[in-house]
Formats: structure tokens, C-alpha cells, sequence
């Protein structure tokens, strides 16, 4: 692993996380989310959206669902789960596997927009690295997405 992965990694599994008694979320509702986010962002623009997305007890956090969004070059303009991302440019992290999961997810919004990816990420809940499908999809030049574990 790389040093990002692996500070990214460490990161999350020494993160707290509040579960708020959610079960765990699946792909359609990961989807639902990325979905009601843009719905969002078209409605009230970009400083609201990305607000609201930052705050984690939010419209766009919910368990281990929460929505991010990134500009096309990489960087982190939203998180809601970690701030500590915001303004950095992550096009070069990978997953435990060496998978370009941020690059991997630009590259398809750039080919269509709209789209399924799945990689290895630590899971804020269980605090252990994780398979998970995210749903990727382009709203101007920016890309939103949102990924359930797979169980």
C-alpha cells in the first residue's frame, strides 16, 4: 500500500463513526442518495449543497451512507463523513488493492454520466476494509457518489 492509502486507511478505522442505529445501507439507497443530493444542488446551488453535505447529522448522511463530491481534477469539494478531505486533491488514492478508486471514478462520469464502481474502503461502521459499490454521477463538473458495503 501506498503512503495515501495507508493514512487514509488508518484514518477511518481510528475515526469514530455514529451509526445512529441505521442498519447498513444498500446500493439503492446509495443511489437515492447521489440522486436527492443533485436534486439538491440543482435547486439550491453549489454553497448550500456542499453545507449540507458537510454537515454529518445531515440530509446526506444516514449510517454508513454519506454523500461526497469531487471537482473533475480529484479534489474533495464535500464529505459527509470526514472534513479533514475537503480541498485535498485524492486522484492519486488507491484501495488496498492498488485500485485508482477516485481517478477510476472521474474517468466514468467522464465516459457517461453516470455509473457502478467497486473497490475496497474501510467501513466506518465495522472499522475493517471492506468491498463496497458506490454510484457515481456527474452534475456539472462535478461528481457525486455515494457507496454501500457489500455483505
Amino acid at each position: 500500500m501506498n503512503r495515501i492509502t495507508i493514512a487514509a486507511v488508518v484514518f477511518l478505522l481510528a475515526a469514530g463513526f455514529s451509526t445512529q442505529a441505521y442498519p447498513a445501507g444498500t446500493p439503492d439507497q446509495a443511489q437515492a442518495m447521489v440522486k436527492k443530493a443533485i436534486q439538491y444542488y440543482q435547486a439550491k446551488g453549489k454553497e448550500k449543497t456542499f453545507a449540507e453535505i458537510n454537515h454529518t447529522k445531515g440530509l446526506f448522511t444516514r449510517g454508513d451512507l454519506y454523500v461526497t463530491v469531487y471537482d473533475m481534477e480529484g479534489n474533495c469539494v464535500a464529505n459527509g463523513f470526514d472534513k479533514k478531505l475537503i480541498g485535498r486533491n485524492l486522484i492519486g488514492w488507491k484501495d488496498p488493492d492498488g485500485v485508482p478508486f477516485i481517478k477510476e471514478r472521474i474517468d466514468l462520469v467522464k465516459a457517461k454520466k453516470s455509473g457502478w464502481q467497486k473497490y475496497k474502503y474501510a467501513n466506518p461502521v465495522t472499522r475493517k476494509i471492506e468491498l463496497k459499490t458506490a454510484y457515481v454521477e456527474r452534475a456539472d463538473d462535478f461528481v457525486f457518489m455515494c457507496g454501500a458495503y457489500i455483505k
